[in-house]
């Protein structure tokens, strides 16, 4: 029986996965065939040096939303993070190691706090993640006196493109998030731990686990990622923006509930999540191409929310049906 339901598992995750790549060539068939500029090899090199950022958020954003939590902040903790180490690199003479653990460190603070009073005093993640948006921004307008930082060459090498596929580092650097986030959600203790908690965090504490320090641990990791995402922002624009990452938080749920996790928790894929942003990703690029106007991305993006959160309640259901 156990057999039987893990083979019914894997057969629909991997029917998940078949699904969302034709999505996904669907898309890129359409806008290709919608406009002649598509099917370039600057379009794709665009595609994937201007994600990074988003990716390696959406890896942070997926482990919360496995555990049933959410993080609005993800955005400003981007720009604060961002916005720090380019004052760092500019005013203080920072070198970019340094001031990339100062970015780090920083999200990675505010990713605990989040963590800590949303599980030790009960309050839901929307709400304190929420609060720590306004904060994160404030505190980014302040760091740079509400003004663009430019840096400059310092920064900007980590999105240039390298060698004949035009990858830059950064980019190399969140697909390998993504494949580690993807190994550490389904085969560590850790991973297993947040399956459970977002499945039924009464029943693992009742089984003699304390499901406090893995959701705090999942929150801090979302803060580090999007501390990384800000520097990988600020390396696409060479500068430092306190204005940067707005909306963000919107675009990293957006994709990772394409891809599959679930809103209500103890469900999500890591690979799922990084299709949802190149789903997202096509869609901004095709729409811009074919020159659609800013209201219209916006209710195409959202019409794409919404069915996705209708799709997430059917592929519920279908697991159901399958335990």
């Amino acid at each position: 029986m156990k057999q039987a339901g893990n083979q019914r598992h894997w057969l629909s995750f991997g029917i998940e996965h078949l699904g969302m790549l034709g999505i996904l060539i669907v898309l890129i068939t359409f806008f290709g065939f919608s406009t002649d500029s598509f099917f370039t090899p600057s379009t794709f090199k665009m595609l994937y040096n201007q994600i990074p950022s988003l990716t390696v958020i959406v890896v942070g954003m997926t482990f919360a939303l496995v555990v049933a939590g959410i993080d609005l902040s993800v955005g400003s903790v981007a720009a604060l993070s961002g916005t720090l180490a380019g004052v760092a690199m500019t005013q203080w003479e920072w070198s970019l190691p340094a001031a990339a653990l100062a970015a780090l460190l920083t999200g990675l603070l505010c990713g605990a706090v989040n963590g800590v009073i949303s599980v030790l005093w009960s309050v839901p993640s929307f709400i304190v993640t929420l609060g720590m948006l306004e904060i994160a921004r404030g505190a980014a307008y302040w760091v740079a006196n509400s003004q663009m930082i430019y840096i400059g060459a310092p920064v900007e090498w980590l999105a240039e493109p390298m060698g004949a596929l035009g990858l830059s580092p950064a980019f190399i650097v969140a697909f390998a998030l993504v494949v580690i986030g993807q190994i550490v959600l389904v085969q560590t203790v850790f991973g297993r731990y947040a399956i459970a908690i977002g499945t039924n965090e009464e029943v693992v504490r009742l089984s003699g686990v304390d499901p406090r320090l893995p959701k705090i641990a999942v929150f801090a990791l979302s803060g580090l990622l999007a501390g990384l995402g800000g520097l990988f922002y600020a390396a696409r624009l060479s500068a430092a923006d306190p204005n940067g990452g707005v909306g963000l938080e919107l675009s990293a749920i957006a994709a990772v509930v394409i891809g599959g996790t679930s809103l209500m928790g103890g469900r999500g894929s890591v690979v799922n999540s990084f299709i949802g942003v190149l789903i997202i990703s096509v869609i901004e690029i095709g729409l811009i191409q074919i020159g659609a106007t800013e209201p219209i991305k916006r209710i195409v993006t959202g019409v794409v929310i919404v069915l996705a959160v209708v799709a997430d309640v059917y592929r519920r259901k279908l697991y159901e049906t399958m335990d």
